[in-house]
């Protein structure tokens, strides 16, 4: 799924990189390989990674698209789930990012808010308590630091409704 959003956006005319984060082990399991389970072998493997060398590795990536000769100086970022907290992550992170797209991703520290220069566009499940519960303070730091962003909550679906390989796509 995650190629096919880099694909499309490339298709839209933007300069698009997908890193995937558990390529360090082997890559992200495909459905053919593991069937139904590859979204909960993905995370099994994402949970043994150190999750501040794999922000660390998403900086560089931005750094990367920043420094490419197509480079137009703009770096927009989308991630889905873990890759939403990196969104987040990269906002706080990277003043030079100018637009985030996190679906269903952790808030960053709400005293790290005030970091965030880019414009938001927040995506979260209805039926997703985990990422849900964070909101409402990080809404609050957002408003309070005058961060340009819009949220949406979308009803009944769940986290990881983006995903069109899965039953929770919606």
């Amino acid at each position: 799924p995650i190629e096919d959003v880099v694909r499309r956006l490339a298709v839209a005319g933007f300069m698009a990189l997908g890193p995937d984060a558990i390529w360090p082990l082997g890559g992200y399991p495909t459905v053919d390989k593991y069937g139904a389970e590859a979204d909960e072998k993905a995370g099994e493997m994402q949970r043994t990674l150190d999750d501040g060398k794999l922000v660390e590795d998403f900086v560089a990536a931005g750094e990367f698209m920043l420094k490419h000769p197509q480079s137009t100086g703009k770096l927009g970022a989308v991630g889905f789930c873990f890759g939403g907290g990196v969104v987040n992550q990269l906002a706080v992170r990277m003043p030079q990012l100018v637009a985030g797209v996190p679906f269903y991703g952790a808030a960053p520290a709400v005293a790290d808010v005030p970091k965030i220069k880019a414009a938001l566009l927040l995506n979260f499940a209805e039926q997703d308590p985990n990422i849900l519960k964070a909101w409402p303070d990080y809404e609050a730091a957002l408003k309070a630091n005058n961060v340009k962003y819009e949220a949406f909550i979308y009803p009944k679906t769940y986290h990881g409704f983006h995903n069109d390989t899965t039953p929770r796509y919606d």
